[in-house]
């Protein structure tokens, strides 16, 4: 991976502001410029289907979302709202930690996109997806 705008703590950081992905257990593993590789650590709170220990897709989707953003994030130094997103589901996932692989496809002006996928705990793919993430100047913060 090339140089990141942001070290692996600095995105940490900036990813524990959001409460959401504190309970999400997200663990920022690796960056590069506009890559990342993280964690999600399981709860059971993220069952949809106690019965069979099954994660829930809006988990799945969270986490695509934030792969994006953060993946964005290594490249302009902060994280960006989310315009539109995209998650597909390619087998159920069930019990235990998942890693999040993301990486910017187009970084542009005012709208980036971002490719993120997600791999449960044996590293088969269970899901993945594409954001579009809003990145012009106005929306950074004061």
């Amino acid at each position: 991976m090339s140089e990141s705008a942001v070290s692996v703590e600095e995105l940490q950081t900036m990813a524990d502001r959001c409460p959401f992905n504190a309970w999400l257990g997200l663990r920022i593993l690796s960056v590069g410029h506009g890559e990342l590789e993280a964690a999600a650590v399981w709860r059971d709170e993220m069952m949809g289907a106690p019965e069979r220990k099954l994660i829930h897709g809006g988990v799945l989707a969270s986490l695509v979302d934030a792969g994006g953003d953060y993946a964005i994030a290594t490249a302009l130094g902060h994280a960006s709202p989310t315009v539109d997103l995209r998650t597909d589901y390619h087998r159920i996932a069930a019990y235990g930690d998942l890693r999040i692989s993301a990486k910017v496809v187009k970084l542009g002006k005012t709208v980036t996109t971002a490719d993120a996928s997600i791999f449960d705990k044996d590293g088969r793919l269970v899901a993945s997806g594409r954001g579009v993430y809003l990145t012009s100047q106005s929306t950074r913060e004061g």
